[in-house]
């Protein structure tokens, strides 16, 4: 996210609902899971409907999807999901860049939102880790409320129990280890949604998560939000 659109994050911020804390699942071992194998299929473009973004804003060169941040919006699914795993790799192109991937988006929210909006739903964050350094220079304060390293949360109206640690008003699960990369490296990400509950694994290691999610059923979308970022390997896994 650029520094004109601190009022959005804010936004998302002010409304993401406070919750319990609670003690989270033990940490799976470390995994790398590539998204192949039985269930596994690709997403790519047919995949994909532009939802509140300019015509040019999402791209799919070889096989890739690149997005150039403006405006702020989203592209989802043409489908969609309840239970699910997700493997995508990312990489930010410019420092303090932001994006995200957001889970059980629904009909009625995405078919409301205007442009620069963003939809309701469980957020798995996408931040690059010069984006702390830029709110340091915007606000002056140091950024308690989120981390770069994998925050999950919900957004608008949506509900989650976030996994500790957390935010410190209890809205957001922040990461319990720090794996992910800077700008231009590539990350990989391995969601893992299932009735209603979310794990995120950075680079093959769990870090953040939350249950209780409501809702737990929807589209899922992918976050322009000010930068440019590259997608690529983006596979899902629908499960009972």
């Amino acid at each position: 996210m650029q520094l004109r659109h601190w009022s959005v994050l804010l936004l998302c911020f002010c409304h993401a609902s406070p919750a319990v804390a609670q003690t989270p699942p033990a940490a799976s071992p470390a995994a790398r899971i590539d998204g192949t194998g039985l269930g596994w299929v690709a997403l790519g473009k047919a995949d994909f409907v532009n939802v509140n973004c300019d015509e040019n804003t999402w791209t799919f060169p070889d096989s890739e999807i690149h997005c150039t941040g403006n405006p702020v919006g989203v592209m989802r699914t043409v489908k969609e999901y309840r239970n699910l795993e997700l493997v995508v790799e990312w990489r930010h192109l410019k420092p303090a860049g932001n994006s995200g991937v957001f889970l059980w988006a629904s009909e009625k929210n995405l078919a409301s939102l205007k442009r620069g909006g963003l939809p309701e739903g469980i957020e798995v964050q996408i931040l690059d880790h010069g984006y702390t350094d830029a709110y340091r220079k915007s606000t002056g304060k140091e950024p308690d409320w989120f981390t770069t390293n994998g925050d999950v949360f919900p957004t608008g109206n949506a509900r989650m129990t976030p996994f500790p640690p957390m935010a410190p008003n209890s809205s957001r699960s922040f990461p319990r280890k720090k794996t992910t990369r800077g700008t231009p490296e590539w990350n990989h990400y391995y969601v893992r949604a299932i009735n209603g509950e979310v794990r995120l694994w950075v680079n093959g290691e769990e870090v953040s998560g939350g249950s209780g999610c409501s809702p737990a059923a929807g589209f899922l979308c992918l976050e322009s939000e000010g930068s440019p970022i590259e997608f690529r390997n983006l596979r899902i896994r629908e499960l009972p």
